[in-house]
């Protein structure tokens, strides 16, 4: 179809020619037919070229429709989605896994210090109750440096502070 329209675009250019030639040699009735037949094919031309144009448009259009439509196109997206959908819940998965650990190792830790405060409360407990019958069997300045030590390593949280003085508290007795 171009090339017919080339062809139409390149004949009317002799039809055109002629004419100049007619017009020199002054043969005007015959020159304003051959203008009239030049314009049409040239007119000719351009029309088919521009209905060629918009016909393969729409060729490429109706083409592209169908094939975004097809069974195979379908299937394609739909995997498309799953596969995506599925790389979603694995980051979900991921994430929500890094959150659960982290709250788990928070509670641990709450709950290891709230562990930690009540061992240390009952044996604080525990040294008192072994010191008050030794009292009076230690000098003054004894009793008061292990009741100082014990003042001190209970406001520090220290267990392992405690657990020694506890043991040479029950040497002492």
């Amino acid at each position: 179809m171009i090339r017919i329209s080339l062809l139409l675009a390149l004949a009317s250019l002799p039809v055109f020619l002629s004419v100049e030639l007619l017009l020199w040699l002054a043969v005007p009735g015959l020159s304003g037919v051959l203008i009239t037949l030049g314009s049409g094919m040239l007119l000719s031309a351009f029309s088919a070229l521009i209905i060629t144009g918009l016909l393969g448009v729409y060729k490429i259009i109706v083409h592209s429709m169908l094939d975004y439509f097809s069974y195979k196109q379908r299937v394609q997206r739909r995997l498309w989605f799953v596969h995506a959908r599925q790389d979603q819940i694995n980051h979900l998965f991921y994430f929500k896994k890094l959150q659960i650990k982290h709250i788990n190792e928070l509670n641990r830790k709450r709950l290891l210090t709230l562990n930690n405060r009540k061992h240390i409360r009952l044996l604080s407990k525990a040294i008192n109750q072994d010191l008050l019958p030794i009292k009076t069997k230690l000098p003054g300045t004894m009793y008061q440096q292990l009741q100082q030590d014990h003042a001190r390593y209970r406001k520090k949280q220290d267990i392992e502070a405690l657990l020694i003085l506890q043991q040479k508290i029950s040497s002492l007795v």
